[in-house]
């Protein structure tokens, strides 16, 4: 029997003469990783922005943070792999969380926030006065933001700020007099007012409920 008789009578055998092609499944290639030469760049380079932006030496930031000078030299010459505990450490000498030290440009998001039940943003709170801050802690800033909630016949005094300071303050509800040096001046819910920060000052709730009140001050 010929071959082409063969393949008439059992068309099976076409089949499985024929080689079979498998399709290799292929996987997502895995998100790349932070090569760590360059994270140890950028360490080396954000303490030395942020030391130099102090207008610290390598000594003061080697007394403020427990870590050697060499080793500070060292990170910044971007020759060193820091330990978790040493970079910790310089974190804290900032001001600023570890993570916030090491954070680089679009590796998280860029948006800040600050819950209303942070405990860690409230700067004073008593009986008649509750001081919020709005303003990240751990930031370089020449402006500070703060909600100020006051209690019938509460008031926030407060000694003079650096020179040049100046407060803007908004009325969100309650009644409120603004005193800076000896001016003074009775503000109403949606009122606004700018003074002089660098004198005595004061912010006194003269209502018969709650103020608040929503403060900005400016560092020159």
């Amino acid at each position: 029997m010929g071959l082409s008789a063969m393949q008439e009578l059992f068309p099976v055998y076409r089949t499985m003469a024929r080689p079979v092609k498998t399709t290799a499944r292929r996987r997502a290639p895995p998100p790349p990783a932070a090569p760590a030469d360059a994270i140890h760049r950028h360490l080396g380079r954000r303490v030395k922005h942020l030391r130099t932006g102090r207008g610290w030496s390598l000594e003061a930031l080697a007394n403020t943070s427990g870590v050697s000078r060499s080793m500070l030299s060292q990170i910044e010459r971007e020759q060193a792999n820091p330990t978790l505990a040493v970079t910790l450490r310089i974190a804290r000498a900032f001001g600023m969380a570890l993570g916030d030290l090491l954070e680089t440009p679009g590796a998280s998001s860029s948006v800040t926030v600050i819950r209303a039940d942070d405990r860690a943003y409230h700067y004073r709170s008593d009986k008649n006065c509750r001081i919020r801050t709005l303003s990240p802690l751990h930031l370089e800033k020449d402006v500070e933001c703060y909600e100020v909630q006051l209690q019938p016949g509460g008031a926030l005094r407060s000694a003079p700020h650096f020179e040049g300071t100046r407060e803007f303050l908004t009325v969100q509800k309650g009644l409120i007099r603004v005193e800076s040096a000896n001016d003074a001046e009775p503000l109403s819910p949606g009122d606004s007012a700018s003074y002089r920060a660098d004198v005595p000052h004061a912010i006194v709730n003269i209502g018969r409920t709650e103020a608040v009140i929503f403060l900005v001050d400016i560092y020159r």
